[in-house]
């Protein structure tokens, strides 16, 4: 886990990963903290074969400039680009254009070998790489997916509580989540620790907690059998 902390975290960075499958990299989202975080980890960009994208929101995408400038002038490579078909115009014209558009480079796919995901489909990305994309909600009017990857792991986006989605998942074989977690309720946009503690005891037993405030110490002991992700730790599963 590069980071493990909400957009506005600061202790524990944004909620980014690195996914490792067989002898490939997947970085989950690229935000604002990415880059110093594979930095503190001893590792650039040229460590990562693949970028894959959940929504377009700055602890999200937001090192994502600094990552296609890396790679094209410096390690002079196209990384893979898996993301939504229907993100992908708003991801470049609204958010990484301004940065990366140069006379001769007009596109992401200067950037990137770009390849669409669709929603609910599930599909191989790489060797030992399944995902299946599924839209979740988040802000209203604005795009989020969610991640099932490998039939078994499901690495939430942003989303407000859906024990629906998360009962199917677990009754469909789902045995970890990772699910974004706001301490305080009311939660507009995100999933509040109180709802997530409202679930049966079957699913918060696979449920860990990432995406959360720098005052997590005040929680530590009220989240019931959930347990936090941990910023700079490897999962295995």
């Amino acid at each position: 886990m590069l980071g493990t902390g909400s957009a506005f975290a600061k202790k524990y960075y944004n909620t980014n990963a690195l996914i490792y499958c067989e002898d490939r990299t997947v970085m989950l989202d690229c935000g604002i903290t990415a880059p110093l975080s594979l930095h503190q980890l001893g590792k650039t960009f040229n460590d990562i074969d693949a970028l894959m994208i959940s929504h377009i929101h700055a602890d999200h995408i937001g090192g994502m400039e600094e990552f296609a400038l890396q790679m094209k002038y410096i390690f002079k490579r196209k990384p893979a680009l898996f993301i939504m078909e229907t993100l992908i115009d708003t991801l470049w014209e609204t958010s990484l254009q301004g940065g990366l558009k140069q006379d001769e480079f007009k596109s992401l796919d200067d950037y990137f070998e770009v390849h669409l995901l669709k929603e609910n489909r599930s599909i191989q990305l790489l060797p030992g790489f399944n995902v299946k994309a599924i839209r979740t909600s988040h802000i209203p009017g604005k795009l989020s997916y969610s991640f099932l990857i490998n039939e078994t792991f499901f690495y939430s986006a942003d989303m407000r509580f859906d024990a629906e989605l998360l009962d199917t998942l677990v009754q469909q074989g789902c045995t970890t989540i990772f699910h974004d977690c706001q301490f305080t309720s009311p939660g507009a946009v995100h999933t509040t620790l109180d709802e997530l503690k409202s679930l049966p005891e079957y699913i918060q037993k696979r449920v860990m907690l990432m995406h959360y405030d720098d005052n997590r110490v005040n929680y530590e002991g009220q989240t019931g059998t959930m347990t936090f992700v941990e910023q700079h730790h490897l999962y295995s599963f």
